[in-house]
């Protein structure tokens, strides 16, 4: 256990209102057979942190080491000049229901340019926090990284070092993650090379940040501005999803060493999508290991003529073999996927509408074989976007930042049990 100081923490409870959506039952399946599934309740607080409130949310990423402590960073900025971001660390450690006081990170560092699907980003592993994000360039919308890492679990920070060990171009795309060793391994996309198209790199930290083992090139030509998303195993894995140039599906490439080695794993929902441009959407990856078998559970986007949308896709082989892509939503865009159990899965999208777009979410108890109706958890109205889901022992915590008319964008978070 660590022995945090929480005195400065805002109890989202008596400071601001409640919203809950109670008694909605999923009981329909999106499936034509008639598994059924449980009723599910949401309890949805609008913009947790009241010190945000008056910000532009432009970026945020939240990271889950132990089951109720929750680390997060957002770049944010004053309507008035969103392009002087700052990058705040908050964190929870009753699983999201009381948050601390933001604390600045950026001060001194090079100003961020994070965006949705661009996001900084946040990893920790015992009293270790790095987080990386794109800085401004010489170009607009370029720039390379920079990292802030803390050994005191985020009470002081320090600049680290790039992980590209390189301040040239376009470093851009960047997930971050621990193992259970306590190393931190680092994805993102860039061209040093000056090819004209980005590559997949990737590098690790044996001291949380402050130096970085050289880079090493996972794909020589990737699309290059759909996020990636890496995701750590229990005994060293390592596993990458992707969206690959030629065609433009997403690929997944592993570790099975702790990243000294890669291996190619094929194309996760074999499309042949044909497609000259980047659709700026990634992927959501979820592993799970019991007795040595693994389970992958992905939710993917393609925009193939006649079959464009969200997916769900899993592997009972650690991916190997994929099952039938089943469709979330041919309006759904931007998603991510968590799993408790290889049988306990949650999914959660943006999906657009004709009054802006809404955050969705459906489960599954039977491994992605059927799946709940969705269930609206965003602002009938606003644009809701770029989800993300945490797993906890207790239920499951859904983020996104959404914006209504007239207001900033904001972070919102619900809690789903």
């Amino acid at each position: 256990m660590m022995n945090l100081k929480i005195d400065n923490r805002v109890n989202t409870h008596t400071c601001l209102s409640l919203l809950v959506i109670g008694g909605l039952s999923l009981s329909g399946c999106a499936s034509t057979s008639n598994f059924a599934v449980s009723a599910v309740h949401a309890q949805q607080v609008r913009f947790p942190i009241a010190a945000l409130q008056n910000l532009e949310i432009l970026a945020f990423d939240v990271y889950q080491a132990e089951t109720q402590r929750v680390d997060a960073v957002v770049a944010a900025a004053a309507t008035s000049n969103k392009k002087l971001q700052s990058i705040y660390y908050l964190y929870s450690e009753d699983g999201g229901q009381q948050w601390s006081v933001p604390q600045v990170i950026s001060t001194g560092l090079p100003l961020s340019i994070s965006s949705r699907g661009n996001d900084v980003q946040i990893a920790s592993f015992a009293e270790q926090r790095v987080v990386l994000w794109q800085s401004a360039g010489d170009l607009p919308g370029m720039g390379p990284m920079v990292s802030a890492y803390s050994v005191d679990a985020g009470k002081t920070w320090q600049a680290g070092a790039n992980p590209a060990r390189n301040d040239a171009g376009d470093q851009a795309r960047i997930d971050l993650a621990a193992d259970q060793q306590g190393k931190f391994h680092a994805v993102w996309l860039e061209d040093p090379e000056e090819h004209g198209y980005q590559s997949l790199r990737y590098a690790r930290s044996f001291d949380a940040g402050a130096h970085w083992e050289a880079a090493q090139t996972l794909d020589d030509s990737t699309c290059s501005c759909c996020w990636n998303t890496l995701t750590p195993g229990a005994q060293g894995e390592l596993k990458v999803l992707y969206r690959n140039m030629q065609p433009r599906d997403m690929s997944l490439i592993q570790s099975t060493d702790h990243g000294v080695t890669w291996q190619t794993a094929g194309v996760v929902g074999d499309f042949q999508w044909q497609f000259d441009g980047c659709p700026h959407i990634g992927g959501g990856l979820a592993a799970i290991t019991v007795n040595a078998k693994t389970w992958l559970h992905s939710i993917v986007w393609t925009g193939v003529e006649h079959k464009q949308g969200l997916y769900y896709l899993g592997s009972e082989d650690d991916g190997r073999h994929w099952s039938t892509p089943h469709l979330f939503s041919a309006q759904g865009l931007h998603g991510d996927i968590v799993a408790q159990t290889p049988e306990d899965v949650r999914a959660i999208w943006d999906e657009r509408n004709a009054e802006g777009a809404l955050i969705k979410f459906a489960n599954s108890h039977d491994g992605g074989k059927h799946w709940s109706s969705a269930l609206s958890l965003s602002t009938p109205g606003a644009v809701a976007t770029h989800p993300r889901l945490l797993q906890s022992s207790t239920g499951t915590l859904a983020f996104w930042t959404e914006k209504s008319a007239k207001e900033p964008s904001r972070w919102a978070m619900a809690w789903i049990p």
